[in-house]
Order: C-alpha cells, then sequence, then structure tokens
C-alpha cells in the first residue's frame, strides 16, 4: 500500500473534471436498495459540501452531484470525506452525533492494538476474537474485546487519536460517535503516524480488507474494482424497529488513490433505506474522486 503524488490525478482540467461528475449519476445506473427522488430546492441555495482550493470547479460538481443523490432523503445524514491530493474534502453533518452501532468495532480494535503495543502482544485467543468482531461483525467478540480494553484505556485512545466528539457509552454499539471522529480514525489507520505502529495500522486495514462479502455494502457501492476497500458497516434498530441506524466507513487504496469516507445515519425506517441512503451518496463519490 503506498500513497500517490496526486500528479496522475491533478492533471484533469476544470473541464474534464466537470465532465466526470456530470456523468456519475447516469452511468451507475439505480442504487439497489432504493431511489433517489428530487427534491425542488436549488442546490445553488445549499453551502456547497466538497472544497478544493486546487480543484474548485471539481469540488463544486462533486457538490452538486452529492446535493442531488441526498435530496428526498429523510435519513438523518453525516459524512466527511478526504482526499489529500485532490485537497479534496467533503462533510455533511459532521459534528452531529450518531449511535455507533458496529462501526464502533474499528476503534475497539485500534484501541485494542494501542493498549498492548501492536498484533504481536496480542493473544491467540484476541486475534480470533478480532477475526470474528470485524470480518464477520460478532458481538460476543466484540464485548470480550471491549472488556479487555476498559473504558479508561479506551477514553485513552480516543484522547491520543484526537477523537474529541466521541462519547463512550457502557453499551458499545450506544456509544456517540460524529462522521469526523470516525474520518479521524481512518486516517490514522491509513496514514503513518504516532498513535499506532505501522504494524497495527496494517493489521486493522487487513482485518477489514477481509470483511465478508455480505457486509461489504454501503461506501464500497460502485467503487472501481482496480481499489483495495477497507471497510467495516454499523446497523441497529434502536430504540426500535421504527429508527434504523445505518453506518458505513472506508478506506480506499490503489496505485493511485488513497482517500477515506466516514458515513453515519439514523432516522431510517428500515436498514435497505438507510444503505439506499448511504449508497447515493458513495456512488457519486467513488466515481468522481476515485478515476486515476
Amino acid at each position: 500500500m503506498s500513497n500517490r503524488s496526486g500528479s496522475l490525478r491533478t492533471m484533469l482540467t476544470a473541464a474534464a473534471a466537470v465532465s466526470v461528475i456530470g456523468t456519475v449519476l447516469s452511468v451507475a445506473g439505480p442504487v439497489s436498495a432504493t431511489t433517489v427522488p428530487a427534491r425542488s430546492a436549488a442546490a445553488s441555495s445549499t453551502p456547497a459540501l466538497c472544497k478544493s482550493a486546487k480543484q474548485a470547479k471539481f469540488a463544486a460538481a462533486l457538490s452538486r452531484s452529492l446535493q442531488r443523490a441526498i435530496n428526498g432523503r429523510d435519513s438523518d445524514l453525516g459524512f466527511a470525506v478526504s482526499d489529500p491530493a485532490l485537497d479534496l474534502t467533503c462533510s455533511l453533518h459532521e459534528t452531529r452525533h450518531f449511535d455507533a452501532a458496529s462501526t464502533i468495532k474499528v476503534t475497539i480494535i485500534s484501541a485494542l492494538l494501542f493498549k498492548e503495543g501492536g498484533p504481536s502482544h496480542l493473544t491467540e485467543a484476541q486475534r480470533s476474537l478480532a477475526w470474528l468482531m470485524i470480518t464477520q461483525s460478532n458481538n460476543d467478540a466484540a464485548t470480550d474485546l471491549w472488556n479487555d480494553v476498559g473504558m479508561t484505556d479506551m477514553q485513552r485512545f480516543l484522547d491520543r487519536a484526537h477523537m474529541t466528539h466521541t462519547v463512550l457509552n457502557e453499551a458499545w454499539g450506544l456509544t456517540q460517535e460524529t462522521a469526523q471522529d470516525e474520518l479521524s480514525l481512518l486516517q490514522l489507520i491509513a496514514n503513518p503516524g504516532k498513535v499506532l505502529s505501522t504494524a497495527s495500522r496494517r493489521y486493522v486495514l487487513w482485518l477489514m480488507d477481509n470483511v465478508i462479502a455480505g457486509e461489504r455494502w454501503g461506501v464500497p457501492f460502485d467503487a472501481p474494482s482496480n481499489l483495495t476497500v477497507a471497510v467495516k458497516n454499523g446497523w441497529l434498530p434502536y430504540p426500535d424497529g421504527d429508527d434504523w441506524h445505518v453506518n458505513s466507513l472506508g478506506v480506499f487504496r490503489g496505485r493511485h488513490v488513497l482517500y477515506e469516507v466516514a458515513m453515519l445515519t439514523s432516522g431510517n425506517s428500515t436498514e435497505s433505506y438507510g444503505i439506499g441512503t448511504i449508497q447515493a451518496a458513495a456512488r457519486v463519490i467513488n466515481l468522481g474522486i476515485s478515476r486515476e
């Protein structure tokens, strides 16, 4: 896994960038879970969702396509996206709190690695539990590792990772997280830094790379096949089946590509509706900024 210089993608002219985004919705086909209704409000009346000093027209076009994709959705949606080579960021309600559901499991394994000093210091039992927790979203495994870390060391990791908006809950799935903090976590995992060792970062990415096929929905939707996508999703009907919390995290890597996406939702009538909202936005992002 290597970062990119960005030179191939920053060679896009403003006109070419706008052309790429303008075709995103037409070439992708319908979202598998739901359709995307339009809203009458003009996109120009809403703040830009994406910004880039290097590719201002590209970011503006991407913003418009994202706005069209999510207009009319009943989900409460928060997201944060980062593509450093394009100097591109996208965000919506990035500091709003959402129930974590199973996306907290990425924080759990990261905090455990931080506490223990890397994957080589995990026991065989912990490694087995980590595999089940991430690749199959096993809740019993998550509870065991949550207890291994403990609330004090969970908070210590959050502090070191600058995840300042995350509010832990004894019931781990009800931890309150934000798209901004989840993006910070993904960036920490994807890039060299002082919080997690290279071995720890690679271990988390390896686990997320191996998430089973049935749980690879969400932010990987319509990502080009030449990218490797590390993903972890979460879903929780709480307090009842009329309010689904559906979340999706992803790190996207390729020869000239490295970007991160965090999307959190609540207020969904069904799980599939929440997935549809996430995938409507993810399609625009993946077919726009992942072009090499």
